[in-house]
């Protein structure tokens, strides 16, 4: 005649058992989580910017391109050509830009959208941080660590400029510095700070961003950080 387990016999083999399966599953999860993350950004992207280049495909009979006879989304093949096309028509118009004709024509598409009304506005504004971040000079200079939000606190930022005498305090000379916010890097602060309270950092700006993006979990690698360049100095 078999014997039957005690209770407290049972109940340590299943804690066992769940306790084998939790460790599985957050194992499976880190081994997993990077490669779906990454999928699910891209797949985002790409249904964000399709959104936008599937009107190229106008000339195009809905019912060719789209589901349920024209009247559904369309399909996945169709968007990777819009989009092909999409990045197509930007090289042209850049290889466009490098002959006089090309000039001339985005000059006179310039002058035009600032004169409309309300959009020039937004026009110039774009148009103004767009340069910032394409030109060959960078946006992010160095990073640097500032008291924020509070007094006592610092925080991680990129100096993306110095201002003129309309922010200076006295005779020192003011700098702004973008702190981003966590984990995503694309939105911030702008605040302004003495030079005198600006901390520079032995890191480079492509450290700085993966330190921000990993919630300070990736500290920078010391054969990859750079000695980040001295600030000017104060001018009386």
């Amino acid at each position: 005649m078999s014997k039957r387990r005690p209770p407290h016999t049972l109940l340590g083999v299943n804690k066992n058992l769940f306790a084998r399966f939790r460790a599985n599953f957050l194992t499976g999860l880190a081994v997993l989580l990077p490669a779906i993350a990454s999928v699910v950004v891209v797949v985002w992207f790409f249904s964000s910017v399709a959104g936008v280049t599937d009107t190229l495909l106008f000339f195009l009979p809905a019912k060719l391109t789209h589901r349920n006879a024209g009247e559904g989304p369309m399909y996945w093949y169709w968007s990777l050509a819009a989009f092909a096309l999409a990045v197509l028509l930007i090289s042209m118009v850049g290889r466009l830009t490098r002959y006089y004709i090309g000039k001339k024509i985005i000059e006179l598409l310039d002058q035009g959208l600032l004169r409309v009304p309300l959009l020039n506005k937004i026009y110039v504004t774009i148009k103004q941080v767009n340069e910032a971040f394409t030109s060959n000079k960078s946006s992010f200079k160095q990073v640097v660590l500032v008291e924020f939000p509070r007094v006592g606190q610092r925080t991680v930022g990129f100096v993306t400029g110095e201002q003129d005498q309309t922010f200076n305090q006295g005779a020192e000379k003011t700098i702004s510095v973008f702190v981003p916010t966590t984990p995503n890097p694309t939105s911030g602060f702008l605040i302004l700070v003495p030079e005198s309270d600006v901390k520079k950092l032995d890191m480079s700006v492509a450290e700085g961003i993966k330190f921000i993006v990993s919630l300070g979990a990736i500290p920078p690698e010391p054969g990859l950080a750079v000695r980040a360049p001295n600030l000017p100095a104060s001018h009386g």
